[in-house]
């Protein structure tokens, strides 16, 4: 039989990981893309169409709601479509909802189109790693995976390149034609999301030129298809091989139903793949590969023992990738630089240092992890991130000393539940020109989190505008899963001051160490959590769960994100950043002894040879448990 060339091979490689890239840069965009339309969407769509808070607050919260739902059956619509056609319709989800938010003529439209699109962010985040981690060759699936964590950066910094480009425009209309201001808010708006519609077709194209998964088609007695899909990326050989691997049988090999029911690890691991010789008939190895079928639909409960073990180990680093607190970071670094002893622009610029960080490390850990392995990279991740963290916390302690605690000196001075300081009396108070206050107050939930420098006055009035839970909110707080207070509660409460510290402010040197702590923060993270994540996720779970077991981790992921956002700010108003920091720290340590005890190298190795191991360890575990002779 005809073999095509090596470059043949190497270039449907690169042509899968291109595809699957764009899923990343997709995801990105859809995580992204609001932040730069937000504001021309408030006023003018907002004002057009007498949109409330709570409304407008719904459409960005939108894109969370579709994601989450979609996340949760994404391993079964992709169970039940397949991977490739699974892809296709997160692709074509994403391009119906540009047009239709962006040629949106009320709340109904833009509200649906957001939901269509948080829907296709969920798929992707799914399905893409699940494709990636069945299709590619072991030796570049490490690549593949942490291309599409790369992509999802990228795709965050161009939905921003995209809300900087059309600023630039909005601010030129607003100084040469300000009657036309309106006019050009309302286009500002549409034409990001227009500008965001180019990638989703792109890869929609791209995924019809993809193969399906060969792991689907096998599970599903389609033999000769998957090795067909085997054969575009590999070498006959190894596509024979690796066939024989998952479980059917190859070149002529067969396997009885017993045999073939492995795919199966465990007949694979006693060291064979059924009990058939080189001659058995074609009709033989299809009824070998159905059996392979009827055995996934039999035997993919994630509460069997053999995959309980891989299932928690997931989830566990899932958990322990969030708890770094690395979304924290990047959501207040402005804040954070800003208390931390850099002056606003300072700040800023430090914000943009830490993304660029963010990708350029990202690119390192692309090259690395095939080469160094998952292990180590989260090792090296995990410490580079203890060691930041807990340098950061030190850094706001040492700021933190020596300042005078203002509580008692404030309270009286709060009138009619408001607190108004001109700079004048903060000047007298610090007893200095040169001072930094740090103040948190709350009205009930409502917790704010301020910075104040020398010549800065400070004005703390009672909220009056605040609207209650989304349907969403409302809904998840009546069975208790709502992290977040009803802000009404607010409203009426009376003003507490939590914590408000007067003193010297921070050095310039120390704000740029602090800054310093956080590039090393960032760049640990992204040379190894940021990437193994998609891989562990991935790669973890055995064939017969993994599309299930993606989607309850993944929401699982969500689910610990919603808390740590619920409690960061309380914590600080109430205690500043520096036991959030140790607190980040402490769970880090958890995840790197995870890496390095819990955690097999996975680099090279076949998912069914994982699939093994673990099936391995859960006997091991079971013949400990009963007392039983090893």
């Amino acid at each position: 039989m005809h073999q095509p060339p090596p470059e043949k091979h190497a270039s449907q490689t690169r042509y899968l990981l291109a595809v699957a890239g764009l899923g990343g840069l997709l995801y990105g965009i859809d995580v992204g893309i609001i932040a730069g339309a937000l504001p021309y969407l408030e006023s003018s769509a907002a004002q057009l169409w007498k949109l409330s808070a709570q409304q407008l607050g719904f459409v960005v919260a939108a894109v969370l709601l579709g994601s989450v739902l979609s996340s949760l059956g994404a391993g079964a619509l992709a169970d039940a479509i397949g991977r490739k056609a699974g892809m296709l319709v997160a692709a074509l989800l994403f391009s119906a909802s540009i047009p239709m938010i962006a040629l949106a003529d009320g709340y109904v439209p833009l509200l649906l189109g957001r939901l269509l699109q948080g829907v296709s962010g969920g798929l992707i985040g799914v399905i893409v790693p699940l494709y990636l981690a069945e299709s590619l060759p072991a030796a570049v699936r490490g690549r593949g995976t942490a291309l599409f964590q790369l992509l999802l950066t990228i795709g965050l910094v161009a939905a921003a390149l995209i809300g900087l480009a059309v600023a630039q425009q909005v601010e030129t209309v607003a100084q040469t034609d300000p009657a036309g201001l309106p006019a050009m808010q309302d286009a500002a708006w549409r034409r990001i999301f227009w500008l965001s519609l180019a990638p989703g077709l792109l890869f929609c194209a791209g995924v019809l030129g993809l193969s399906e998964s060969p792991r689907w088609l096998l599970a599903r007695g389609r033999r000769e298809q998957a090795l067909a899909a085997l054969r575009r990326t590999r070498t006959h050989a190894d596509a024979d091989t690796e066939l024989a691997a998952i479980g059917g049988t190859a070149g002529g090999a067969a396997g009885s139903s017993s045999g073939a029911a492995a795919g199966s690890s465990s007949s694979a691991a006693a060291g064979g793949l059924g009990g058939g010789a080189a001659g058995n008939t074609t009709a033989g190895q299809h009824d070998g590969a159905a059996a392979v079928a009827a055995g996934a639909a039999d035997e993919g409960s994630l509460l069997q023992r053999r995959f309980v073990l891989p299932f928690l180990l997931a989830c566990l680093i899932l958990a322990c990738n969030q708890a770094t607190g690395m979304n924290s970071v990047l959501a207040y670094s402005v804040n954070i630089l800003e208390q931390g002893g850099l002056a606003g622009s300072q700040a800023n610029w430090g914000d943009v240092a830490l993304k660029l960080a963010n990708a350029l490390v990202t690119i390192a850990a692309v090259v690395l992890v095939d080469r160094k392995g998952r292990r180590f990279l989260l090792m090296l991740g995990c410490g580079g991130i203890i060691a930041s963290l807990c340098a950061a916390g030190a850094l706001f302690l040492a700021m933190d000393h020596g300042k005078a605690d203002l509580r008692a000196t404030l309270a009286p001075l709060v009138k009619n539940e408001a607190l108004t300081l001109d700079a004048s009396t903060l000047r007298a108070l610090a007893g200095s020109d040169a001072y930094q206050l740090e103040i948190a107050y709350s009205y009930g939930p409502l917790t704010q989190v301020r910075t104040l420098r020398a010549g800065q006055a400070l004005s703390i009035a009672p909220p009056t505008d605040i609207d209650g839970d989304s349907a969403l909110g409302a809904a998840f707080r009546a069975v208790h899963l709502n992290p977040f207070p009803d802000m009404r509660l607010a409203q009426g409460a009376p003003l507490v001051i939590e914590r408000a510290r007067l003193g010297a402010p921070p050095t310039s040197a120390q704000g740029w160490l602090l800054l310093a702590c956080l590039l090393a923060f960032v760049s640990s993270f992204a040379v190894g959590p940021g990437v193994c994540v998609w891989l562990a996720l991935s790669e973890l779970m055995p064939n017969r769960i993994r599309s299930n077991g993606m989607s309850v981790a993944l929401l699982l992921n969500q689910l610990v994100s919603t808390s740590i956002a619920a409690v960061f700010l309380p914590t600080v108003g109430q205690h500043g950043y520096a036991p959030m920091f140790f607190a980040w720290a402490g769970c880090t340590v958890v995840y790197f002894l995870a890496a390095a005890f819990l955690l097999p190298e996975t680099r090279g190795k076949t998912l069914e040879e994982i699939g093994r191991y673990f099936e391995g360890r859960s006997k091991r575990v079971a013949t400990y448990g009963t007392g039983d002779a090893a």
